[in-house]
């Protein structure tokens, strides 16, 4: 049985499969795919509907210049090793053969399977037939298939020769779709997977018959040789191969002679506290959590783990890769704190350990580390060198056909046209978790499409079938695995990326292998932390210590309360912004708090938080004992860990009880909630608790429990948003940079953090060849923009002018010298004309219109002197007989100045057209920068580019309108009411410049203008 999890090879879904077999009555079924891909789920399956499942695998074995197709079925659990081995071995070759040699190898412990119908093309199939059974004597079988029913032409042929050569014979099928009826669909699988179109080639009968027989067409297909039936099922029942159960398999950190992980990990735990506290001595109470938190990771076995991941961390500090202040739970260890895994003191905020391993219930610790994602590969490489290339690797995950994408596959295999196949995908809504069933319920327009004609019927019938199929495997984003051992013990592999291996079984399937996987995630803004401390660095500031970093500076925290959070991790959403300037935060907790809090559910106790905070409101506790465990948060419950600890104090729970307590409440099983109330009742009244209060605070903690949000998370993370406030708050220009930098390509992005630089009076320099990188850079007081961010500039131009700059920095003084540098061949002109649009040349002091005259004659005066890059450049500039001049050309009007601008750019960078047009008007008192200190009810009076039109209707059907206008300094919405809208819709146009009159007010926290009165700047 070929499954689908074997990468369009097959259209067999399990789910589909299971209920067939079952209606067989069938007793056992072999799973045959070209890897080891799917085998879990398979097994597992079978195992629970009572289905003896066997472990099989289809290879190619190259037989001197010949390829034999074999199925080799794991016999014994050696066998099935061996199939570990082999599917893993195959995965690593670029032609997916398995050489002879290897299957000599691996022969013990497997039964092989020939097929005549793989025999029916091969001359000279007696010699390897021959060889097969030198090498598995009575475990080899030859399979007479009769696809269908049908005999084919050489069975007797093969039959007789097997007979005279003692080979055993038996009834063998290959399925690759469940009915007949699937055969069409399971072809176009195929078309999709070799990139076919539905010729007249597709649609062959020869793989007509490949389907699930049910037992009677079995029975039927073989009816004058019911022996190779009862063969057949002996040979199945003989394979005896079954998943092994797996202990947990920690990896081993290397330790020296006479130590033991555990001593090692007590040692190194207790050196990093002292280190933590200088000179000081260890406070009682962290020296007495250290030695708790130690002797509950050395009895669950989980030194080495904790070793393992210090020693990475270790080697990310000492090669200069930023790493996360901590994720998750794992920031409530002080093992973790003191080996510098985390960098969050858990004392000092309260966390606990139990959340993060509980010693009342066993789960493998679960450590995640965040890393600049530009170095992440490094530390996985080093990882990989350190416990052997065997020994690690990256997980798969399989991607599936979605909705979206079974309708553009299968439409391109019959053959739609681009319009067409544009049609089908604008039916498909966006929406996440879509099929398309849903979309032809939802839709009138595709219901109509359909019934159009039999070819789009056809079309949505084999769509059915594909949709949720597995197409495609990729590497899962932060997974890695490390085992004590070669992992083709337990698991296959396959080629990864960056030569790391990869997994063929996807991250449940690992774990459930008892293999320790450990999650490396890239985090965007670690990298732009990083390159804002390079960056200050660079231009003469101090090296940034982040760990060092004051978590008490003013600046900092009048950045926050004004809501000035644009660029920061996980405060610039609007809604957060707002958050912040309600809650006005004073101390790094209500950071904590508001990135706790700002989430659909909690998010209703924002304004209690912010009023008992600012004294607006009486801060209420259940009872005077809670106070010290919500004193924080002013009553209100925000995280998990003060509901643990409320049931330890109230109900005298052990912190492990506690967070099981926590666990089982948030899923809401009545039973469950029962049971424990009961519990924490009699646990509270033996506390010497009332029953009413009791029953109060019970309701309180099932009420929370869903909302309660980890506080280690939460305070781990919001290290990193005060780092980058602080490094906003001291060094705008700097974060600034780093942020319009990571945004490339993201024009609306970059809009925004220009305009926002701009009102804190930053100036803005247009890149320049001469002085731009790829990157935004500061340069005196103001950025300097990249030239990457240039529409239409390629890497590799930007690496060739960077190399100008270090050997040759003359070339660039001049476009003809320019050109003869790069070489005709590399001298594009509509590279060049990109640049000169966007002012990289202004430097040359000719005007952009010359300079867009004279490309031709650049790139021709190249051809001359040097049509490629392999003739030496000093010879060829020797040869120049004198520079040919620019051409004339009448100056470029700043209008068209502008408009290019802003093709090339995605926005204008010396001036913009409102602040030209604004040197006409006298009537004018407001810009999008002064608004911000202007008062609710001004009248104003600006100009601006129209942005944006959103006409809507009223309630009484009237036509009203949102226009969003924009100048240098930003953009602000504007409101057209009915009656000001009927009088001045014709001038509502896009990238027009608009006059208005109206009066200002603020929604959000953010001006907006009511307009009264509005006219076009265009002169009458």
């Amino acid at each position: 049985m070929h499954t689908s999890a074997d990468l369009l090879k097959s259209t067999i879904r399990l789910e589909q499969l299971i209920p067939f077999l079952q209606e067989q009555k069938t007793q056992a079924c072999a799973i045959v795919n070209t890897k080891l891909y799917g085998l879990l789920p398979f097994c597992k399956a079978l195992q629970q509907v009572n289905i003896h499942a066997v472990i099989g695998l289809s290879v190619n074995v190259q037989w001197h210049d010949k390829t034999l197709p074999l199925v080799l079925y794991a016999q014994t659990q050696e066998g099935y090793q061996h199939l570990l081995k082999i599917s893993s071995a195959i995965s690593i070759r670029q032609d997916d053969m398995l050489p002879w040699k290897w299957l000599e190898g691996y022969s013990a412990g497997c039964i092989a399977l020939l097929s005549s119908d793989d025999l029916t093309d091969v001359d000279d199939w007696q010699a390897m037939v021959s060889a097969l059974v030198q090498l598995f004597n009575h475990h080899l079988y030859m399979g007479i298939a009769r696809p269908g029913g049908i005999k084919a032409e050489q069975e007797d042929d093969f039959v007789s020769w097997c007979e005279e050569h003692a080979i055993a014979l038996v009834a063998s099928q290959s399925c690759y779709f469940l009915r007949p009826e699937d055969h069409f669909a399971y072809e176009v699988a195929r078309a999709i997977d070799t990139g076919e179109k539905l010729g007249n080639t597709m649609q062959t009968a020869d793989v007509q018959g490949y389907f699930a027989p049910t037992a009677f067409e079995w029975q039927n297909w073989f009816a004058d040789r019911p022996d190779w039936l009862d063969a057949s099922t002996k040979m199945l029942a003989c394979c005896k191969a079954d998943l092994p159960k797996m202990p947990v398999q920690m990896p081993k950190f290397p330790v020296p002679e006479g130590e033991t992980a555990e001593s090692l990990l007590v040692k190194e735990a207790f050196t990093g506290l002292e280190e933590r506290f200088k000179q000081l001595a260890i406070p009682g109470a962290y020296h007495e959590r250290l030695q708790y938190e130690l002797e509950i990771i050395c009895s669950m076995g989980f030194a080495d783990y904790f070793l393992v991941v210090a020693d990475f961390m270790r080697y990310a500090k000492e090669n200069r890769i930023l790493t996360g202040p901590g994720r998750g739970s794992s920031a409530g260890s002080l093992v973790a704190y003191s080996l510098s895994i985390t960098q969050v003191d858990p004392l000092a905020y309260g966390l606990l350990f139990e959340r993060f391993l509980n010693p009342e219930r066993i789960t493998l610790p679960d450590i995640d580390i965040d890393f600049v994602d530009s170095k992440r590969h490094q530390v996985i490489q080093y990882v990989a060198q350190k416990y052997g290339k065997a020994n690690v690797a990256q997980i798969i995950t399989f991607g599936t056909l979605s909705a979206k994408a079974v309708a553009r596959d299968v439409a391109r295999v019959f053959g739609f046209d681009a319009e067409m196949l544009e049609k089908i995908s604008k039916m498909i809504p966006n929406k996440p978790g879509i099929t398309l069933q849903r979309a032809v319920a939802e839709s009138q327009d595709f219901q109509g499409w359909l019934a159009e004609n039999d070819k789009h019927l056809r079309w949505y019938e084999v769509a059915l079938k594909l949709e949720g199929l597995p197409r495609n495997s990729s590497i899962h984003a932060a997974g890695i695995v490390i085992a004590p051992s070669p992992l083709v013990n337990t698991v296959p592999i396959e080629e990864g990326h960056d030569g790391i291996y990869s997994t063929q079984w996807p991250m449940g399937d690992i774990e459930a292998c008892g293999l320790v996987k450990m999650d490396f995630l890239g985090l965007r803004n670690l990298t732009i932390l990083e390159q804002i401390r390079w960056s200050i660095y660079k231009a003469g500031g101090p090296w940034i210590e982040f760990e060092r970093i004051p978590l008490h500076d003013d600046k900092t925290f009048q950045l926050l309360q004004r809501g000035d959070t644009l660029g920061i991790f996980q405060l610039e959403s609007d809604g957060m912004k707002q958050a912040l300037r309600d809650i006005c935060p004073t101390t790094f907790l209500d950071i904590v708090a508001v990135n706790a809090l700002y989430r659909p559910g909690p998010m209703d106790f924002i304004p209690v938080y912010a009023k008992r905070k600012a004294g607006r409101e009486m801060v209420t506790m259940p009872h005077p004992v809670l106070e010290p465990i919500l004193q924080e948060t002013f009553g209100v419950i925000v995280y998990q860990e003060q509901i643990i600890k409320i049931a330890s104090v109230l109900a005298g729970f052990t912190m492990g009880q506690a967070d099981l307590l926590r666990r089982a409440v948030s899923k809401k099983n009545r039973q469950v909630l029962e049971e424990q109330r009961t519990a924490f009742v009699q646990g509270a009244l033996r506390q010497g608790f009332d029953q009413r209060l009791a029953e109060e605070v019970y309701e309180l903690i099932v009420r929370f429990a869903d909302y309660g949000f980890p506080k280690s998370h939460a305070v781990a993370y919001s290290v990193i948003s005060y780092q980058m406030a602080y490094l906003k708050a001291h060094f705008p220009q700097n974060f600034y940079a780093a942020l319009l930098s990571n945004a490339t390509g993201n024009v609306e992005k970059i809009q925004q953090f220009v305009h926002e630089a701009k009102d804190k009076g930053i100036p803005f320099y247009p890149p320049s060849l001469k002085s731009s990188t790829k990157y935004f850079t500061v340069e005196k007081e103001g950025i300097r923009y990249s030239l990457l961010g240039i529409k239409g500039v390629p890497h590799t131009f930007i690496e060739k002018i960077h190399g100008f700059r270090q050997t040759n920095p003359e070339v660039l003084n001049n476009l003809f010298d320019l050109a003869v540098a790069l070489s005709a061949q590399h001298f594009k002109p509509k590279v060049l004309e990109s640049l000169i649009y966007a002012g990289a040349l202004d430097y040359l002091e000719k005007d952009r219109a010359v300079l867009i005259m004279t490309v031709e004659a650049a790139l021709k005066h190249a051809e001359l002197l040097r049509p490629t890059e392999d003739i030496d450049l000093a010879s060829a500039m020797a040869f120049s007989f004198g520079k040919p001049k620019y051409m004339q050309a009448e100056a470029m009007s700043q209008k068209e100045k502008l408009m290019h601008e802003k093709e090339s750019l995605g926005f204008y960078i010396s001036t913009h057209p409102v602040a030209q047009e604004r040197l006409f008007w006298a009537d004018i008192n407001s810009t999008c920068r002064e608004l911000k200190q202007k008062r609710d009810g001004t009248s104003i009076k600006m100009i601006g580019l129209i942005e944006e039109v959103k006409k809507i209707r009223t309630k009484k059907g009237e036509q009203m309108a949102f226009v969003q206008l924009q100048d240098e300094f930003g953009t602000v919405s504007t409101t057209f009411f009915p009656q000001t809208f009927q009088l001045v819709q014709d001038l509502l146009v896009e990238e027009e410049m608009l006059w208005i009159e109206g009066v200002l007010e603020r929604r959000f926290g953010k001006p907006q203008i009511k307009v009264k009165h509005a006219q076009t700047t265009e002169k009458i």
